[in-house]
Order: structure tokens, then C-alpha cells, then sequence
């Protein structure tokens, strides 16, 4: 006989940020995983639509933001499919009581966690392990002209990334040129 965990909701300091803990019945075959139940989300105050669904494929040491777009926010519900990440979501949203600040999370293949990160934030992640797989459903369409981010390193918002868990960085040329916080005043 197997064990079933149902879905649960985990507030976070930031308010709408959320750890998701999805269904999952392990037996001696493995496991089934159910991801989304719109009506259980809804219930916990998540409306996310479906414009879009995204995966990337990173390998160690591979830093992704801080990304967000100015307009049309994108809100987001993402999980890892393979390997490990350190994932970050800062809080740009006008009037927040968190606006600047920052959570981190690590997220895994193993732990099954999925993350809600509401529009209004900029996100990011470190990839921990090799071959990470890294799954996105988008309540917006991606827009290339309002793409937008702030530095990794920005010393305002102080995100404490666990560097020290990876031999290099990686960065792609556009993130290493992103401004920092105090340079693009951004409030969404």
C-alpha cells in the first residue's frame, strides 16, 4: 500500500509568494503527482490563468535574473522537473510593504515544491546541480518589449545567493548588463 500527500498551501513573508506542497501517491512503482487543481488553487486565492506554459534546461552554476516584465506582469507557477535550484522572488509591487525585499527557496526535484509567485515581482534562480529542468506556467504572455530586470548582486535588495554551492557563475550577456534597482525606479 502507498502513501498519498495532499495539497497544501504555504504562506510565505511576502504576501501572495507561495510554497505549494502537490498531491503525490508514492507505491512500489514510484509516484503520480498532480501539480494544479484550479478549483483548490482558487480556494487559496491563486487565479492563474494559462497563457502560456515554458521550460528552460540549465547546468550548474547557472544564474537566471532577476526578470520581470514592466508591463503586463507576468504571475507564475513554477517547478522543478530535474535537479535543484536556489530560487528567488523580489517584491517590485507599488505600495507593498515588502516592496525591494526578497525570499529565497530551494526547490527540487526530490522536495516536489512548486512555487506561486504573484505578477509585480521580479524572479530569479541558481541552478544547484547539473541538468536542472525547470518548468514555468505563465498567467501572461511573455511580451519581449517590456522585458525587463535588475542585477543579481544588487547591494539594495541583498539577495543572499549560495555561490559557495557552485564552482563558477554563469550569466548570460544581457543579465550581466542589467541595471540595478535604484537605476530603473521600478514599481509595478
Amino acid at each position: 500500500m502507498g502513501t498519498i500527500e495532499q495539497f497544501s498551501f504555504e504562506e510565505t513573508s511576502m504576501n501572495g509568494l507561495m510554497l505549494i506542497h502537490p498531491f503525490i501517491h508514492y507505491d512500489e512503482r514510484g509516484f503520480f503527482m498532480k501539480t494544479y487543481e484550479q478549483h483548490l488553487f482558487e480556494e487559496h486565492g491563486i487565479f492563474l490563468g494559462n497563457a502560456e506554459d515554458l521550460a528552460s534546461s540549465s547546468q550548474k552554476g547557472v544564474l537566471r535574473g532577476l526578470h520581470f516584465q514592466t508591463r503586463h506582469a507576468q504571475d507564475k507557477l513554477i517547478r522543478i522537473v530535474r535537479g535543484e535550484v536556489f530560487d528567488v522572488a523580489v517584491d517590485l509591487r507599488k505600495d507593498s510593504k515588502t516592496y525591494g525585499k526578497w525570499e529565497g527557496f530551494r526547490l527540487s526535484e526530490d522536495n516536489h515544491l512548486g512555487l506561486y509567485i504573484p505578477s509585480g515581482f521580479a524572479h530569479g534562480f541558481l541552478a544547484l546541480s547539473e541538468n536542472v529542468l525547470f518548468t514555468y506556467r505563465c498567467g501572461q504572455p511573455y511580451e519581449p518589449g517590456y522585458d525587463g530586470g535588475i542585477r543579481y548582486d544588487d547591494p539594495e535588495i541583498g539577495v543572499k545567493w549560495p555561490l559557495e554551492l557552485v564552482d563558477h557563475l554563469i550569466l548570460s550577456e544581457k543579465d550581466q548588463k542589467l541595471p540595478y534597482l535604484r537605476e530603473v525606479n521600478v514599481r509595478l
